[in-house]
């Protein structure tokens, strides 16, 4: 495994511990549709969150937000309508999270942004 995927898999661990002492539970992470992968997928109170993890190191040359693009945010109601169709449950609510995760020195900040799309 490599420098930077380790640093996304911590990234996805972060996120993962932030959701959970936030009350949320999660239920999948990595999950497959095809080629198209969910980074985690939380439930609380009757909503689920298909969270997309991006994660930045010092001098990356842009937000993390911005590699959230259109054909991304397709490919990932993609795989969330495969969630849905083999893993959902009558009266749940689904939403597309984005979590931030930026590393600043020795400084690492996560950011969850609720309902980030639609």
């Amino acid at each position: 495994m490599s420098d930077s995927q380790r640093f996304g898999r911590r990234a996805e661990d972060l996120v993962a511990s932030c959701l959970e002492s936030r009350g949320w539970h999660i239920v999948a992470r990595n999950w497959r549709f095809h080629h198209k992968e969910l980074d985690l997928v939380a439930q609380r109170d009757g909503i689920v969150a298909f969270v997309e993890v991006k994660a930045r190191r010092p001098g990356a040359w842009a937000h993390p937000l911005e590699s959230i693009t259109t054909a991304k945010r397709r490919d990932l109601r993609v795989a969330a309508q495969g969630w849905i169709a083999s893993r959902g449950r009558p009266g749940e609510s689904y939403r597309f999270d984005a979590a931030v995760v930026v590393q600043s020195g020795r400084r690492i900040s996560v950011e969850v942004i609720e309902d980030a799309w639609r």
